[in-house]
């Protein structure tokens, strides 16, 4: 006997009774970016390596250990898309979005990393992105953090939290990193294993290290907020008050610099307490350096990504996730010219009311069985047709959630007939 081969660890399955969910909340997400006026914009799995190692950069954790990376046939090295910004930024730049315009685009799909899995964190994991570019203005910030906290409501999430911070320009933010390294260097042997490795590559993400022991030291470290440029400070006061005249909590967060090389200025995070570790629900900031790194025109811009199986979790666990819908019919068939005719009359119920939910019973079986078939699946009304039906040009119909009571009706009054009895179901 063969061996029964598995799905990859970290790339899984989403069964029939959990999409219903994951469709609620991409239908939810896409209304509410359309009626923001993003445009989306969809893109490949695979990219060129350098790619991600040019934006994201080289030393950090998702270049060095995290991606699917491999040679190709033409020994070109690829790599499937850790993230999603990085390729829109390409795209841009390729078939010329930036000239002259300032889009603002979403997208949605997989992404790729080799992590440790554990709930909310897959290596197959899927994002819905926002990317705007071409303004620099404090007034685009608020937006897209605006445009994240109706995406949350609109899926039915109240209890998460924003927070926010600046990481000042690139000089003042250089100028800080070497201040921190000086301060850390005196404190080297009470750092974690990750933060020493990271204080010779990338030492702003120390600043967001999980270890206690680490937190503690941090506390007194140089602030980020005392290297910020005045320009920089000044976006930010513009942003926070633009926030606070619409009604957005939020806390600042000194601490917070995201985990990717080209952020720069506003950062944001929204955070739950509800899924442990994974406790990040949606994340972004500005990368105004982004464009130009990768090869095009310099050009502001600013992002942020949801992590749906993130969002999905938070709903299950509320007990708020949406179950799939029950059949209207289901199309009880008994006899050969009865199962065939049953194909022609579900098609033709599904043309004469729209949206309607049919079930046709293929494979035989006894009407008791097929009736169980309908319970189980909960339709709302059974259409029942045998050899006699069919001659008759008749169909019986019969309420299974109601008395039970059976009408026989002609295939002509049928849709008028369902469309009634399905009407006063709902408004009962």
């Amino acid at each position: 006997m063969a061996t029964t081969i598995q799905s990859v660890r970290g790339f899984g399955d989403i069964l029939p009774e959990h999409t219903p969910v994951w469709q609620f909340v991409e239908q939810r997400l896409r209304a509410t970016l359309d009626a923001y006026g993003y445009e989306e914009i969809r893109l490949p799995l695979l990219e060129k390596t350098e790619l991600f190692s040019r934006s994201i950069g080289e030393v950090t954790d998702i270049v060095e250990k995290e991606m699917y990376t491999f040679d190709d046939r033409n020994g070109d090295s690829l790599s499937l898309r850790p993230e999603g910004t990085a390729g829109c930024v390409r795209a841009g730049i390729q078939h010329g979005l930036f000239h002259n315009r300032q889009p603002r685009l979403w997208y949605a799909g997989s992404m790729f990393r080799h992590e440790r899995p554990q709930k909310g964190r897959y290596r197959q994991f899927n994002q819905v992105g926002v990317e705007v570019f071409g303004l620099p203005g404090p007034d685009i910030d608020a937006e897209v953090i605006l445009l994240a906290a109706r995406m949350l409501r609109a899926v039915g999430l109240d209890d998460i939290r924003l927070e926010l911070n600046t990481l000042g320009t690139p000089e003042a933010r250089a100028a800080y990193r070497d201040a921190l390294v000086d301060y850390l260097r005196g404190h080297e042997a009470a750092l974690d294993e990750d933060s020493r490795r990271r204080l010779s590559t990338n030492p702003l993400r120390i600043l967001d290290t999980k270890n206690p022991d680490t937190r503690a030291l941090l506390d007194g470290a140089p602030a980020l907020e005392d290297w910020i440029d005045d320009e920089s400070r000044q976006h930010f006061r513009d942003l926070c008050a633009i926030l606070d005249r619409a009604g957005i909590a939020y806390t600042v967060n000194p601490q917070l610099v995201r985990g990717l090389d080209y952020y720069g200025r506003t950062v944001f995070e929204w955070i739950t307490d509800q899924l442990g570790a994974q406790g990040t629900v949606c994340a972004g900031g500005r990368y105004d350096g982004l464009v130009e790194q990768i090869g095009g025109r310099p050009t502001p811009a600013i992002g942020f990504a949801l992590g749906v199986e993130r969002l999905v979790a938070l709903l299950e666990d509320a007990g708020k996730a949406p179950v799939a819908a029950a059949p209207d019919v289901y199309l009880v068939l008994a006899g050969d010219a009865a199962t065939q005719e049953g194909l022609v009359l579900a098609e033709e119920l599904r043309s004469a009311i729209t949206g309607l939910r049919v079930v046709t019973h293929c494979g035989g079986g006894s009407f008791k069985s097929q009736f169980k078939r309908a319970d189980r699946l909960g339709a709302r009304l059974a259409v029942v047709m045998g050899e006699n039906e069919v001659a008759r040009n008749e169909v019986a119909i019969k309420d299974l959630h109601g008395d039970g009571d059976q009408l026989t009706v002609t295939r002509a009054d049928l849709p008028r007939e369902l469309r009634e009895r399905l009407e006063t179901g709902r408004e009962s």
